[in-house]
């Protein structure tokens, strides 16, 4: 695999830098007909006109990266990479089948979006804001900021190799990996990975508890004392689940931010909360 980036030429990374850059801002456009295809066209404009000389060439290969697309934004610069190789074998094989460009854009971007959705929509961006959250609770200037590296950093590293490994390593690579396990093994790790720190935070950072006080017989019985004694953090597992089945049933995100806005008020007004 190292070799694979090792061998580019000087001109291929030039090229596939200008393309990493571009893929930033693949989302920026992000529309319900095609999705990200103007953004990922952009990012593929210097890999288009380094290889292709002729105008007719280069509108022919636009209109291919215009079409529909849509992955994790962090991972697209793989497919980039991998488009730009097929791009310049292209360019320099009268005879390539222009249709499979396309046809391995649409089988990768599907694949590659789960175990990037797994990787840092559910994984690291809910480590980052873990840590992020916690040090911002107590008034520390460094939650945001950790939150922005401990994301990023990882992100850029590997947009940026995606790049380059995308346009070395060919449209093998994957095929292999997937015929190996190794695909579905990274996606299940991360899932279970997020799912441990979602049900951690579910118990360290939704804050609910009940001021009930009882009085029987002139002792005072506290309510949330024998919540805790059945079941430490029970408020907050069911306001949780709560929330994810009203998802479940496809109601508005907006909606549920209300609802739980106006029951804390009214929670903490009439004494429950």
């Amino acid at each position: 695999m190292t070799n694979a980036v090792k061998n580019i030429s000087a001109e291929d990374k030039k090229v596939l830098r200008k393309v990493f850059k571009r893929s930033m801002f693949i989302g920026c456009s992000y529309n319900y007909e095609r999705m990200q295809s103007l953004g990922y066209l952009y990012a593929m404009i210097p890999a288009i006109k380094a290889y292709y000389k002729d105008e007719e060439d280069r509108k022919e290969a636009y209109k291919r990266h215009f079409e529909l697309f849509n992955t994790t934004p962090h991972i697209c610069s793989f497919i980039m990479g991998l488009s730009t190789a097929m791009e310049k074998e292209k360019a320099n094989n009268e005879d390539f089948d222009t249709t499979s460009i396309n046809s391995v854009k649409v089988s990768l971007m599907g694949p590659l979006a789960g175990i990037g959705d797994s990787l840092f929509w559910g994984t690291l961006r809910i480590i980052a804001a873990g840590i992020g959250i916690s040090l911002a609770e107590q008034g520390n200037i460094l939650g945001p900021l950790l939150f922005l590296l401990i994301f990023n950093i990882p992100h850029y590293i590997v947009r940026y190799l995606g790049t380059m490994y995308g346009f070395g390593l060919g449209n093998g690579f994957l095929q292999k990996a997937y015929e190996s396990g190794a695909m579905a093994f990274v996606t299940k790790a991360a899932n279970i990975v997020g799912l441990m720190v979602v049900g951690a935070m579910t118990c360290s950072m939704v804050k609910i508890t009940s001021p009930l006080i009882l009085n029987l017989g002139g002792s005072e019985l506290i309510i949330q004392d024998i919540l805790n004694q059945i079941f430490p953090n029970l408020l907050p597992l069911v306001l949780t689940f709560c929330t994810f089945n009203f998802i479940k049933k496809g109601k508005s995100v907006n909606a549920i931010l209300v609802a739980l806005l106006v029951l804390g008020v009214l929670g903490r007004v009439v004494g429950i909360l």
